[in-house]
């Protein structure tokens, strides 16, 4: 069973390399595009997000205003639409384009967040992101990479089967393709939930200890 997996998972990674080679360099594009708009920014629009995040933090340091499972309900909701509006998009030739444009937001967003929290509070900002920001993405990126590529792969399959291959049975293809993303589904729950409770905590941490070496250094 083991040894057939493995020669089913490497068949898989031999036949869709190149796949997942343009769709990380996609994304990672995405990641460096988003740390360079921050220095497009107004210097209105800076400290109206500086204050907006720095808000964010007091409250994480006092503990009020948050609430762990309308967190969860909130950040799941958001990944289950992304990656069902990706599964939508893999079924049609057409979503083809659009399911690389949501890659490279995806990294765009990643990119802004981090680069913002770095430029505008320096060391503060690169733990605030280590935190809040680098560990669920471990969890995400990686995630919305396999859908995306799998989305891309069952478009090119529809392609070949109405115009190079007429006949050719689609609907394996379907079924493994809608399985790959339900369990995806799985990592993604996984990840709101280190999202919603977990990181919180460590935020709070991070706020607090931050806060005190502060208080120190004056």
């Amino acid at each position: 069973m083991k040894k057939r997996f493995a020669l089913t998972l490497k068949s898989y990674m031999h036949e869709h390399i190149s796949l997942y080679i343009f769709a990380i360099v996609l994304l990672a594009m995405g990641v460096i595009f988003g740390a360079v708009v921050v220095n497009s920014l107004t210097l209105n629009q800076k400290q109206d997000l500086l204050q907006y995040v720095s808000g964010f933090f007091l409250e994480m340091r006092e503990g009020d205003g948050f609430h762990s499972t309308a967190a969860f309900q909130q950040s799941l909701g958001h990944y289950l639409k992304y990656i069902g509006f990706m599964w939508i998009l893999g079924l049609s030739i057409i979503g083809l384009p659009l399911i690389l444009i949501l890659l490279f937001l995806k990294g765009l967003v990643v990119g802004f967040t981090v680069g913002f929290l770095v430029h505008q509070l320096q060391w503060k900002g690169l733990l605030y992101a280590f935190v809040s920001v680098v560990p669920q993405n471990l969890l995400v990126i990686p995630a919305m990479i396999v859908v995306g590529v799998a989305g891309i792969s069952f478009s090119m399959k529809l392609i070949q089967s109405r115009f190079l291959q007429k006949g050719e049975r689609i609907f394996p293809y379907f079924v493994s393709y809608s399985s790959l993303v339900l369990f995806m589904s799985g990592i993604f729950v996984i990840a709101s939930l280190f999202e919603a409770f977990v990181s919180p905590v460590l935020l709070k941490k991070v706020t607090a200890t931050v806060h005190l070496l502060i208080i120190t250094i004056i």
